[in-house]
């Protein structure tokens, strides 16, 4: 079944020169396609809007004042079970934890900045794309 999720590139990815890198690992699994891509800043209200789950967790501000901390890279990735795939690709947060192959094993160093968001379900991935890419909903 054919997917849609939302991937951000976060700061540390565009600061450590790893945006091509990263693309490319998207690009080059079979029956992935990029439908939407942006270098932007992240302003609060966005920000807010994405992570709204997650207000009044001990993590929120940090991981707000992180991800404004320098442009990122939004995009849009169709393709099939192409939510299960990015997470996998994607790797666990803990980079430690992330196997080699996947981003973070490959390129995380810390927790909270670890490189790369996906959309964790269908329901989420459509609440995503309608902040970043509402055009695509």
């Amino acid at each position: 079944m054919s997917q849609r999720s939302l991937v951000l590139l976060k700061p540390d990815a565009v600061r450590r020169g790893l945006v091509g890198e990263l693309i490319g690992r998207v690009e080059r699994k079979a029956g992935w396609s990029l439908k939407a891509l942006e270098l932007r800043e992240l302003d609060r209200a966005t920000l807010e809007r994405h992570y709204a789950e997650h207000v009044g967790k001990p993590f929120y501000e940090p991981l707000v004042e992180f991800m404004s901390s320098g442009p990122a890279v939004a995009l849009v990735v169709e393709g099939e079970r192409v939510i299960e795939g990015l997470r996998a690709l994607a790797g666990p947060t803990d980079p430690i934890a992330a196997a080699p192959g996947s981003i973070r094993g490959d390129f995380g160093t810390i927790v909270r900045e670890n490189l790369i968001h996906a959309s964790d379900s269908e329901e989420s991935a459509r609440r995503e794309i309608g902040i970043f890419f509402p055009a695509l909903v």
